[in-house]
């Protein structure tokens, strides 16, 4: 009763009821849950000198966290927690555009937040592994348990082109998700069979620079290295290659969706639009951003309602993204 009472009391002091505010803090918090997961797999791995763990059980856990973060807010931001699957979702008109930046943004800090959470995690560990100096290369570096580096045959430009057709490939198999006009998964279990995709991904093309296909996913991690002790290294590493896990995603993304549409949601029969929008459907169509879509902006007040904003977006009658999964890939290795 007492702690009934407390939670009731905290409840009315704390609530957030401003829509955009309340997606993003869903958004840092499913992104922080994704995140501490895949790098935990991952130093647990590196820092126990694989004794406990495996590229295995880090790619399993990457394909966890995702599933973790969608469960963890899927119904009130969308989960999306990669700025690539936010594009798609803007390029298809399911998302506002004004609100991309700022769900940029807050993947960012969740991954950043997340790196730091690992470190604390596994200080000790990390620097018994590197024998108390943190480097970006050599057997004893420790960098790769944050963000990613391409192997040392990999050039620039095939690793380029290794994100855009990984991210490419999971944004089409995601659209496919989401399509209710194509093959509907069971509700609910959107985050599994997302889990699953990424996991493919991974298993099939995670070895040449350990399979990004997020930007907040690798430049989060990557600044908390450089200021924790890493260095300047972590961006000259591998030819510069840090700006390669931020544009190729996006790139990828972009791609991916206009071929799904070309391929697929193009060639549906001819339906009216308003039919298609309360379907859920993801083919293009001129079809503007629900009222509902909340948060601040100079047009709008909060409406108390969510919106859609995620890999399969949470329910709701006002939603003009598939109510079919409340999905989000993204992550690593």
């Amino acid at each position: 009763m007492g702690t009934t009472s407390f939670l009731t009391r905290a409840q009315r002091l704390l609530r957030i009821r401003n829509q955009l505010v309340r997606e993003c803090l869903g958004e840092v918090l499913s992104t922080f849950v994704m995140m501490t997961i895949t790098l935990a797999s991952a130093a647990q791995k590196i820092a126990f000198y694989q004794t406990k763990g495996t590229i295995m059980t880090s790619y399993l856990g990457g394909a966890l966290g995702v599933m973790g973060g969608i469960y963890t807010a899927g119904g009130i931001s969308g989960a999306h927690m990669n700025p690539a699957f936010s594009l798609a979702m803007c390029l298809i008109e399911q998302f506002p555009w004004w609100k991309f930046p700022i769900f940029v943004a807050v993947q960012i800090v969740g991954s950043f937040i997340a790196a730091g959470a690992v470190y604390i995690l596994y200080y000790d560990a990390i620097w018994h592994y590197s024998n108390g100096t943190l480097t970006v290369t050599g057997p004893q570096e420790t960098a790769s348990i944050f963000a990613t580096y391409p192997a040392d045959f990999v050039s620039i430009g095939n690793g380029f082109l290794d994100q855009v057709i990984g991210t490419g490939v999971l944004i089409i198999v995601v659209m496919g998700i989401m399509d209710p006009r194509n093959k509907p998964v069971p509700k609910g279990l959107e985050p599994v069979v997302v889990a699953l995709l990424v996991l493919s991904i991974e298993c099939s093309m995670g070895a040449n620079c350990g399979c990004p296909l997020n930007p907040a996913r690798d430049i989060g991690p990557r600044v908390f290295t450089y200021l924790a002790g890493w260095g300047p290294e972590v961006f000259s590493r591998g030819n510069g290659w840090w700006w390669v896990p931020l544009v190729a995603p996006l790139l990828g993304a972009a791609v991916g969706t206009y071929l799904y549409q070309l391929f697929v949601a193009f060639h549906y029969p001819e339906e009216k639009s308003e039919v298609l929008a309360e379907q859920g459907s993801i083919v293009l169509v001129n079809t503007a951003i629900s009222s509902a879509d909340i948060g601040r902006s100079p047009k709008e007040r909060d409406s108390g309602e969510t919106e859609p904003a995620g890999y399969p977006p949470p329910q709701s009658p006002s939603s003009t993204v598939s109510p079919t999964v409340p999905i989000t890939p993204l992550k690593e290795s």
